[in-house]
Parts: structure tokens; C-alpha cells; sequence
């Protein structure tokens, strides 16, 4: 139960800021109208018609940290049955609503486990509730914690939520509204106003309830702010549990409080032990990013060294700023937006460090600066230049006039970092580069470092708040703009959260030939030959039978090559039917409402490869001939032969140079006995070598291997397949690419001779039979004497 006089009181203040209001909040009923227009549970393309369906909810589903809306795209677009059904039982009316909510979360969780681990998924209460809202918006309402909470605090709810209590918030949301509701519709001024203002473009909102949830946003966020809640302290409540030992420990480990990190605490305690980023901004240099992403990376390797309690809020969003500080909202006389205080038990232990070798400002500690260098690819690309190659640029333009910002030029040093972005059409971030020699007082010298597989987008950049002092965002004319350490560490946490670096190859396990042959049975002289002509040729095609262990044998052909298990130097795919040069190389995708040019697996391998060409990289094709070869290698047919690697070709979508590198090697695999499949592309089959792999019954390998299980059925299994597939060779309509491959009898380990029986003859009745009876369906004799003789094995 509300307090209705009070309520009255606030609808008086909702109307005289209607007016006023209406255009910023009017999406809500155009997201619903758009929504239910656009929502196709049967779609066939069920990504883009969730792209589509929700365009217009804008920040109720996507905010600062919060990304349902994305990640829903991200899980559709990768398996989009499981998020179809997901939506379906949402939507199920006969089902308790909190129940359904808890399955969609449940859901998200094992989505996320699957398709990205060690992120979120971010289907919380609010997303989910949106979700039904848009679907159903005269029976459920938005479920926002903080909204609710405050709005039932402000009409003196007799309820208010409590925090992971679902069932409770969502019925007691429901039941606000409902109250909300019954004074709304007494209103006739209100109704008369807003009725007024629903155009075609808007849901009609029959029984007001979007209207109702709308009046209680208002109630939240413009009436019921308080100055004594301006002066709360969040936070408080959260203890991390570290005490002021541990955190000299922790401030002593450079692990953790690297220089950055000290730098932030020190600055911190110097102001007197509380700040706003800005204010440290302003007083001790860098941006305030640097303050504010600097702490949250200090407090994620705080919370993985101690392994404390994060504190979540009300949102279900992890805090680690808490973990260091308390907070309050600042005052308006205050510079920036939000305050920190050092924790108690940080601040003493600060006190008893030695910080007398940590610069206090910025200026004094980094002598190296940090550029922005801008490529008209009309006139140069990036990726014209190879890594470790050195790249002149001149002081003067083609009219003898000094460059823009030409002391900029005059100011880089060798050792300069630079950050490589090429502009329109392309207007993204490709490369990294640092300067190579200072000007001669002609030319400035860079070498380039690395190519980004993932590039960044200029749009990505300027939606960021903290860059947008950012000289070149100032005025982007001219060639070599300014960063400052705060502006390029952040461009440097977005390029490496879509680039991360190679782990350290210190830390892999060797492989050897050896290896290779223990693993994969096959005799030592076919290794040696299929190694010297795959490094002969660069493209290869392991063809043959199923089961022979081409999967197998392709990945280790390429440990064995490298010399150490290192995956991040192997990608492995699969084509099939649908698979274009759009999912291989480059193509527009929709995004939003327009289209994005976004980069292929290989586009982005490559790059991958060509920024370490000193060791070799591995591009692994699985069902290479499901896939229509021409159309999804496109210009790289050329581009992928051994004679023509290095060598730039104009690539079609983006009209910048792009060569496949010297240090990329293609390990294809093509399974012989599928009859539906057409012949391999000849253009293709010029380029690659072809590589038989045979049953290895007869190799070291796999004798050792029996000879480990010790088994007399499995050795007469064996016998008998062997001559099964010399009879398979023989028969005219099929041939040595139809054998049974040995890989169906591998995996068993010595001990198991309980359930040995039941494996060989699950291999037999599940694999190898319906095998036979696909071969020689029109031949019923053949397929009785084989079954016979195979089941045989066990009735000896």
C-alpha cells in the first residue's frame, strides 16, 4: 500500500514536465510498436530479426556495462535454435512468469559457458522483464531494482524489494504499477495530455500501464533525490576483508601495483586521501580514464591474487572500484561526478611504504610520448608496410609546406609508441607502429610493429567520453596528432580486449616427430613425406577414407612442425554449403540501422600470422570440398599459391592491398567416400598437393597400441577388417578411398576389459555396418557375409 496523497502530489509534477519530458521518453512506446511490427518467433534468420525487432529500445537494453541486447545477437548468430527457445518458453503464458524468467537465466548462463566463457551474459531482471514488456506490454512492466526501490521509498510503500528475491520484486513491481495505475486514470488532465502525443509511430497504450511505469521512472530519478542521499557514501557496508597488512604486502608486489597503480594511490593519498578522477586529472596530469580504468585493473588483480569478495550492486553489476575505495556522488560545486575515498586499512598502509621513488606527476615520470598517425589510404596504407619494415613520412607537404601541427613532428623520439589509423573510407585503427629515428628535417621515421586482425572502429572511439579531448577528435586534419598515456592506455585496452597477445611460447609442451608418430599411426617415411610437402608446397589436402585420422593428423602435423603445442597458432574451421567469402574474408554485416564492414577468420589469421613471420602459422580446413571453393577464396586463389605469397592484391570490398604471408601454411581435409559430393575445384586442386591417408592397421604405432590392450578378439577384429578393406579396394565400384579407417578402434586404454566386448560390438553394429550397407545396398549377399564375418569375431 502506497501513499496516494503523496502519489497525487507527484503526478502534479509529472504533468508540468510532460512537455517537456515527452521527447526523450517517447521511444518506449515506439520500441513497443516497432517491436511487435518487427517480432518473428519463425523467422528463418532469427539474429536478424532480433537485431531488427529490438533497434528501438535504445538504453533499456544496452547501458554502461550492461549489454543484453549485444550478447542475445552474439548467441543468435551462433546458435540461433537455443536462443529461439529460450524466447519461446518466455513467452509461454501458461507458465508462471518467475519461473520463466529463472529458465531464460539458466539458459543465458549455460549460452555464455558454451559460446563465451569468462564473459557475461547479462540477462538480468530488468533485460528479461523488457523483454516481456515489448511482447506483452498491457500485462507486465520494466523491473528495474533501483527504480522500484526508490519509488516505493519515495510513496512509502508498505513493500520494498530486496535484493536477489525475484519472485517477491517482480510481483511487488506489479503490484506498484497496479496503484500507480488507479490514480492515472482518474487523471483526465494527464490522460487528455498524453493521449494527445501518441502519434502512429507509437504503441497505444490502451490501460496506461507503459504510462504508469513511466511516472514511476520519474518518481526514482527526479523526485525522490535527496541531498542527504547526494551525501551517502556507497560502499560503506562492503568489507573486502583485507587487512592493513596484507595491503602493504600487496602494495610491495609489482605484480599487482605496477607503476601505474602506485601512481594512482599515491596521487590519491597526496590529495588527501579522497578525489574525484577529475581532480587528480587536473592536479597531477593524465586524464581521468587514467584514474578510473587504472583503479578497476588494480582492483581485478587485487580480487585474483587474494581471491576476496567483490561487491555487486543493486543491478547485479560488480563493483571494483570497492575493493579500494568508498564513493559518493559529488556536490555541484565539485569538479567531476563522482568521489573516492582510500579504504581505512589502504590509506595506514600506504603510510608505512616507501613512495618516495613514485613520481607524483606525471610530467616527471615518462619521457616517451605518444602519437596518433593518421593514413589517407587513398595516398598510403598501413598495409603496405610489413612488420619490422621502417617507414619514412616527410616534415613537408608535396607544396613545400610544413605538415599540420608540425612541432608535433619536431617533439616524436625514438622509442615513441604510436597508435596507426587509416581514414575515410576505412576509418578504423589497423596498426600498431613506434618511431624508429627522429627527423633528419626532412623525413620522421616509424617502423611497424604489429597488424590488427581485429581492427578499431572510429565510431567505437568517439562514443567514449574520456577521449573526447583528443587532439585529433579536436580537429582531424593534418597527419601525426598528440595522445596523452591516458588516451593511448585506453585505445590499448580496447585493441588488446579484440587482439590479445600470443601466450609465451616458454610455457608450451614440445612435440616432436616422435610424437607425432606415437599419436598418429602412421609409418615414419610417410611422415617425412607428408612434412616436406606441405612445407614444399604450403597448401595440402589430407584426403581419404572416414576414420583414417585426418582430423587427427592435421593438428599434430602442425605441433610437430612448430615444434610445441602452441594453439594460438592454429585455426581451425569447417566450410560447408553456405559458407561465403563474407564469413572467410570480408563483407558488410548489418549492424544497428546500416551495414558494417567486418573481417573474415582467414582475413584475420593472416594478419595474425604476418605480425610474427619468423615462426609458422596453420590454417586448418576441415570438408574442404563441402564448400564452393571459388566463391569463398575469391582473389586469394591467386594469392594463396607458395610462389605468390607476400604478394599485395586490391581486395574487393575495401580496395586496400592485402597479401596472404610466406608463414601460413594450409592443411585441408576431404573425405573420399562421400559419393554426394561434386568433384574439388580444378582451380583449387592446382594449388595444393594431395596427401592419401591410409588405415594405419600396420603401423608401429597402432601395434603398439594393441599390444597395450593385449586382447585376442580385438586382434582377430582387427585381422578381419583388414581383409574387409582389401576387399573394398578391389571392388571396381568403390576403392582404396572407401576403406574403414583404423581411427574407430582408438581411444581405448589398457584396464577397461570389462566393458572391451561391448565397445568392439557397438563399433561393429553402430559404425562399421551401416557403413556397409550404405556401400552395397544394392548387393545383399556382400553385406551378409561381412556382417557374419565381423560378428564372428565374437562367437569364436
Amino acid at each position: 500500500m502506497i501513499n496516494h496523497e503523496k502519489l497525487k502530489d507527484s503526478l502534479v509534477k509529472y504533468k508540468a514536465s510532460f512537455e517537456k519530458r515527452w521527447p526523450d521518453e517517447r521511444y518506449k512506446w515506439r520500441a513497443v510498436k516497432w517491436f511487435q511490427e518487427h517480432w518473428d518467433i519463425n523467422a528463418d534468420n532469427f539474429y536478424e530479426m532480433f537485431t531488427v525487432a529490438t533497434d528501438k529500445t535504445f538504453n533499456l537494453l544496452v547501458s554502461m556495462n550492461n549489454f543484453p541486447r549485444g550478447m542475445i545477437q552474439v548467441y543468435a548468430e551462433q546458435d540461433k535454435e537455443a536462443v529461439r527457445e529460450m524466447f519461446i518458453d518466455l513467452y509461454d503464458e501458461s507458465k508462471p512468469v518467475t519461473d520463466r524468467i529463472a529458465r531464460f537465466q539458466v539458459s543465458a548462463q549455460a549460452l555464455c559457458d558454451r559460446l563465451s566463457p569468462g564473459k557475461q551474459h547479462y540477462q538480468r531482471p530488468m533485460a528479461i522483464t523488457v523483454y516481456l514488456w515489448l511482447k506483452y506490454p498491457s500485462k507486465y512492466d520494466v523491473f528495474k531494482y533501483s527504480v522500484c526501490k526508490s519509488t516505493c521509498q519515495y510513496l512509502e510503500n508498505t513493500f520494498i524489494p530486496k535484493k536477489g528475491n525475484i519472485p517477491a520484486n517482480i510481483k511487488g513491481n506489479k503490484e506498484l504499477i497496479d496503484e500507480i495505475l488507479t490514480e492515472v486514470e482518474k487523471d483526465e488532465e494527464l490522460l487528455t495530455m498524453y493521449k494527445a502525443k501518441l502519434d502512429d509511430k507509437c504503441y497505444y497504450d490502451q490501460n496506461y500501464r507503459t504510462l504508469a511505469f513511466d511516472i514511476s521512472f520519474y518518481i526514482a530519478n527526479y523526485l525522490n533525490v535527496s541531498e542527504e542521499k547526494k551525501e551517502e557514501w556507497l560502499a560503506g557496508d562492503y568489507n573486502p576483508g583485507i587487512s592493513k597488512e596484507q595491503w602493504v604486502k600487496l602494495l610491495n608486489d609489482d605484480e599487482v601495483f605496477t607503476d601505474q597503480a602506485l601512481e594512482i594511490v599515491t596521487r590519491m593519498r597526496d590529495y588527501g586521501g579522497q578525489a574525484t578522477c577529475s581532480q587528480l586529472s587536473t592536479k597531477y596530469g593524465e586524464t581521468a580514464n587514467f584514474y578510473n580504468l587504472g583503479s578497476t585493473a588494480l582492483a581485478k588483480r587485487i580480487a585474483k591474487k587474494t581471491g576476496c569478495e567483490l561487491r555487486v550492486d543493486e543491478e547485479g553489476v560488480t563493483r571494483y572500484w570497492s575493493l579500494l575505495y568508498i564513493g559518493r556522488y559529488t556536490d555541484k560545486d565539485e569538479e567531476g561526478a563522482f568521489l573516492w575515498k582510500l579504504r581505512d586499512e589502504l590509506a595506514a598502509a600506504l603510510e608505512e611504504v616507501d613512495l618516495s621513488e613514485v613520481a607524483l606527476y606525471a610530467e616527471a615520470v615518462d619521457e616517451k610520448q605518444y602519437w596518433w598517425l593518421n593514413a589517407n589510404p587513398k595516398i598510403w596504407s598501413f598495409a603496405d608496410i610489413s612488420i619490422g619494415e621502417v617507414q619514412s613520412y616527410t616534415l613537408y607537404n608535396d607544396n613545400g609546406n610544413k605538415r599540420r601541427i608540425f612541432q608535433n613532428f619536431l617533439d616524436a623520439k625514438p622509442g615513441d609508441l604510436v597508435i596507426g589509423y587509416e581514414s575515410n573510407p576505412v576509418k578504423q585503427v589497423v596498426a600498431l607502429a613506434r618511431i624508429s629515428q627522429e627527423n633528419d628535417g626532412k623525413n620522421l621515421y616509424f617502423e611497424k610493429v604489429e597488424g590488427l586482425s581485429v581492427p578499431i572502429d572510429y565510431a567505437a572511439l568517439k562514443d567514449i567520453a574520456e577521449l573526447e579531448r583528443m587532439e585529433y577528435f579536436q580537429n582531424p586534419q593534418g597527419s601525426l596528432f598528440k595522445l596523452t598515456k591516458g588516451e593511448y592506455d585506453l585505445i590499448m585496452d580496447m585493441i588488446r580486449e579484440e587482439n590479445p597477445l600470443p601466450e609465451n611460447t616458454e610455457q608450451l609442451e614440445t612435440y616432436t616427430r616422435e610424437d607425432f608418430l606415437s599419436e598418429v599411426y602412421m609409418t615414419g617415411d610417410s611422415y617425412d613425406a607428408l612434412k616436406n610437402i606441405l612445407m614444399k608446397k604450403q597448401n595440402i589436402i589430407l584426403q581419404g577414407a572416414p576414420g583414417v585420422g585426418k582430423t587427427f593428423a592435421a593438428k599434430r602435423l602442425a605441433y610437430s612442425v612448430m615444434g610445441v603445442k602452441d594453439e594460438n597458432r592454429i585455426e581451425f574451421i569447417q566450410f560447408h554449403q553456405n559458407y561465403s567469402y563474407e564469413d572467410f574474408i570480408m563483407g558488410y554485416k548489418p549492424v544497428g540501422e546500416g551495414f558494417e564492414l567486418q573481417y573474415g577468420i582467414f582475413y584475420k589469421f593472416c594478419m595474425k600470422a604476418a605480425n610474427n613471420p619468423e615462426v609458422p602459422y596453420f590454417f586448418i580446413i576441415d570438408e574442404i570440398n563441402r564448400g564452393n571453393m571459388s566463391k569463398i577464396f575469391g582473389e586469394l586463389l591467386m594469392l594463396i599459391e607458395k610462389d605468390y605469397r607476400g604478394t599485395k592484391a586490391t581486395m574487393a570490398y575495401n580496395g586496400l592491398p592485402f597479401a596472404v604471408p610466406k608463414n601460413l601454411y594450409i592443411i585441408g581435409m576431404m573425405n573420399t567416400a562421400d559419393r554426394s559430393l561434386a568433384m574439388i575445384d580444378y582451380a583449387l586442386r592446382r594449388r595444393f598437393s594431395f596427401f592419401p591417408m591410409e588405415p594405419g592397421f600396420e603401423s608401429d604405432g597402432f601395434r603398439k597400441y594393441l599390444s597395450e590392450i593385449n586382447d585376442d578378439t580385438l586382434y582377430a577384429l582387427i585381422d578381419v577388417v583388414s581383409a574387409l578393406n582389401k576387399a573394398i579396394k578391389e571392388d571396381p565400384s568403390l576403392g582404396s578411398g572407401f576403406s574403414i579407417g583404423h581411427s574407430y578402434f582408438c581411444g581405448k586404454k589398457p584396464g577397461n576389459e570389462e566393458d572391451l566386448a561391448g565397445w568392439m560390438t557397438s563399433i561393429v553394429d553402430y559404425d562399421i555396418i551401416p557403413m556397409l550397407e550404405e556401400y552395397w545396398f544394392d548387393e545383399p549377399d556382400k553385406i551378409r557375409l561381412w556382417r557374419n564375418r565381423l560378428n564372428g569375431v565374437f562367437n569364436s
